[in-house]
């Protein structure tokens, strides 16, 4: 039926009596608007009325004359930019992708320090606390003075006893001089009782001869003879006294040796006593800061009494990176940290080492996987990472949080590239 309706709009009677041109109005609506009149005719012949299909909802290509425009042509500068726009995020998705694959990083990391407690070794009422709370300090800086007269007088007592000993050896060794001097008057004595024993032996055999022969008495032979036993006998008492001279060395080494003794003792009493006293100055052994102060003047510290919290400045970052990130990550990577303390600054620095175990595995009540049912968690590991440039402007502590991020592969990414052409 429509196909008839066309043919008949066609016809120049048709178009003549109504006055009309035989294009199509310029716009759509006016086609639309007499539609109805189209449609209104009679059927063709031989097509009953009520088969006739409904007529389409859209004008066809044939009625308008015009073929059907795409989004393209009708936008193009929207497409355009739509089209520029998913390349961008294409592209940049890729930058981003593939820049991130270089890195791996947590926010499950903080600073950490060997943070320790400072107190006397001794005890005694303290006098004098000349730092004050989170001051640094460095080493050797005197962060509390306990009262020492009690430990001076015992030094000074203990170097008394340091002299008595020395002076105890010195008698030791006069009285060997002494002694020296004995042993060599009985070898001298010996001498004389040996040079003495000698004339005799020979006046004694003279006169025995002589006696013999007869041109000599029986006295003078008795008396010479008596003479050799004298000196006989003299000589063994000098020989003993000798002896008994060079026995009386050896008892003076004795005693030189425990006054030597003595002297030892004397001194490691001393120096106890030079401890002590040192003791009563609690000094900072590294440089750092005093924490949570707690000695005041006048307080009685016992030995042990906890007087402050020390932090040294020597800190690391302990990064507790998931077990699925290490596996590219080795020590001396480089690492860029941020705290979130200081966030306008950017810290360099470097992986120390990886620690050989889970967290859990060296807490103070590890997980037993071995009991119950098992249910496979993915596990943290710490990672030690040393800051290369920590900054001294400020105070850094343990347990502020960072943020590392770890360049696990040294090659430049596609974006690193492209910023320096």
């Amino acid at each position: 039926m429509f196909e008839d309706t066309v043919l008949e709009r066609d016809q120049p009677g048709h178009d003549g009596s109504e006055g009309a041109p035989s294009t199509p109005a310029p716009h759509e609506p006016n086609i639309a608007s007499e539609r109805p009149e189209i449609t209104a005719k009679a059927p063709a012949e031989g097509r009953p009325a009520a088969r006739e299909p409904a007529p389409p909802a859209t004008i066809p290509p044939e009625i308008t004359g015009k073929a059907p425009r795409s989004f393209l042509r009708r936008r193009p500068v929207v497409s355009a930019v739509g089209a520029v726009l998913l390349a961008a995020t294409l592209g940049g998705g890729y930058l981003y992708m593939d820049y991130t694959g270089h890195f791996e990083s947590t926010d499950d990391a903080f600073i950490a320090a060997r943070q320790s407690a400072l107190a006397p070794k001794v005890s005694g009422y303290i006098t004098a606390v000349p730092v004050t709370d989170n001051q640094h300090v460095k080493a050797g800086d005197v962060i509390a003075r306990l009262d020492d007269r009690d430990y001076r007088a015992a030094l000074a007592q203990s170097e008394a006893q340091v002299a008595a000993a020395q002076a105890s050896i010195e008698n030791v060794d006069a009285q060997l001089d002494v002694q020296q001097a004995q042993i060599a008057a009985s070898q001298a004595q010996v001498d004389q009782a040996q040079a003495a024993l000698t004339f005799a032996q020979q006046q004694a055999t003279r006169y025995q001869h002589l006696e013999q022969t007869g041109y000599g008495t029986v006295q003078n032979s008795e008396q010479y003879t008596s003479q050799l036993h004298q000196q006989q006998a003299s000589l063994l008492s000098s020989q003993a006294q000798l002896n008994l001279a060079q026995r009386q060395v050896e008892s003076l080494k004795a005693q030189r040796k425990s006054a030597v003794a003595n002297l030892a003792q004397a001194d490691a009493q001393r120096d106890q006593a030079k401890l002590n006293l040192s003791y009563t100055t609690v000094t900072a052994a590294q440089p750092g800061r005093v924490v949570n102060l707690s000695a005041a003047v006048g307080q009685f510290a016992q030995a042990g009494t906890n007087l402050t919290m020390f932090v040294p400045d020597q800190t690391w970052v302990t990064a507790n990176f998931k077990e699925i990130q290490l596996d590219k990550m080795r020590p001396g990577e480089k690492v860029t940290m941020r705290i979130d303390a200081y966030p306008g600054r950017t810290i360099q620095g470097h992986v120390e080492s990886v620690q050989p175990g889970s967290g859990t595995a060296f807490s103070l009540l590890p997980a037993q996987n071995a009991t119950g049912n098992y249910v496979k968690i993915v596990q943290r590991v710490p990672v030690k990472i040393v800051m290369d440039n920590p900054p001294t402007d400020v105070a850094l502590g343990p347990g502020m949080s960072v943020v590392p991020t770890v360049r696990i592969n040294p090659a430049p990414s596609l974006l690193e590239r492209l910023g320096k052409l």
